[in-house]
């Protein structure tokens, strides 16, 4: 990890020359797709879950409404992280599931997830301090 003396590596270059700081990169919607309140709770919740349907990542994703949980799967499937599948039986249902480039990038945004889970002792006592040191400032 780079400290504040150290700058971290820059990112590898890849095909086509993608930049995420580019302001005009199609990467950037992406990034916000996957990274958003709601992309990355329903990423984790389908990479948990398997096979689900709408209902099952409603449950999971605790507080997300039916028309954003609808929103996000669609883009999600839009940018190839997740797949819909209309199951003919009867009654019919949609399933959804990550493909293998969600798989993939799902599990780097768990391992985030869980780094988080991990400091979140550190980022409370981060946060009490800014908050006893700022208390003044408080209007």
């Amino acid at each position: 990890m780079a400290d504040a003396q150290t700058p971290a590596p820059a990112l590898a270059p890849v095909e086509d020359d993608f930049d995420v700081f580019a302001r005009n990169c199609p990467s950037r919607p992406a990034l916000e797709h996957i990274t958003g309140r709601w992309g990355v709770l329903v990423l984790a919740a389908l990479r948990e879950l398997g096979v689900a349907r709408f209902g099952e990542v409603r449950r999971k994703v605790d507080g997300i409404s039916e028309k954003m949980l609808s929103q996000t799967l669609h883009t999600l499937e839009r940018d190839g992280f997740a797949d819909r599948r209309v199951v003919a039986a009867m009654p019919p249902h949609v399933e959804y599931r990550l493909t293998p480039l969600g798989q993939e990038t799902a599990a780097k945004l768990f391992d985030l997830i869980e780094h988080l889970h991990h400091a979140m002792p550190a980022i409370l006592a981060a946060q009490d301090r800014y908050d006893a040191a700022h208390a003044d400032q408080r209007g």
